[in-house]
């Protein structure tokens, strides 16, 4: 026989209350956009000019030599190493939020480039990379002619 469950509408309610809370916590308050299972991510953006493709990523605190960017096949990988300075013992901390440690991103590349070509330059903890398209990519301008009737002047 089936158990009977008194029905309370109002504990329902509660629970969506809570559900949203803590959507707007973790969104607003705790965004959290960089961490991914554990893991630090990257954040980039990707655009396309007409030459080029252009990625940008954010890495606040790193040093150049401490990153590497690689192209393999259609990917542009991009790994880094930031250690963390031992200035002050785990137990001293109040709050630690700043990541530590390694990072890899890989990111498909929307159209071909030509990667011995690229540019890469890091100011201000924001990573540009410049990655020139390949000739058959790129857009073609095709110039119309304009032809004029001689037929319908002959009559």
């Amino acid at each position: 026989m089936a158990d009977l469950i008194k029905w309370e509408p109002f504990r329902e309610l509660t629970s969506l209350r809570e559900a949203m809370d803590r959507l707007f916590e973790e969104s607003f308050v705790r965004p959290s956009s960089w961490w991914f299972d554990g893991r630090y991510e990257v954040p980039i953006d990707m655009y396309q000019t007409e030459d080029n493709v252009v990625v940008k990523a954010s890495l606040p605190g790193y040093k150049p030599e401490e990153i590497d960017i690689s192209i393999t096949g259609d990917n542009l990988v991009i790994k880094g190493e930031h250690k963390e300075e031992k200035e002050v013992k785990e137990q001293d901390y109040i709050y630690k939020e700043r990541h530590f440690g390694n990072f890899t991103r890989t990111i498909p590349i929307p159209v071909q480039v030509k990667s011995e070509k690229a540019e890469a330059v890091f100011e201000n903890g924001v990573l540009t990379l410049t990655l020139p398209k390949a000739e058959e990519v790129k857009p073609k301008q095709i110039k119309i002619k304009a032809k004029t009737s001689v037929e319908g002047s002959k009559k």
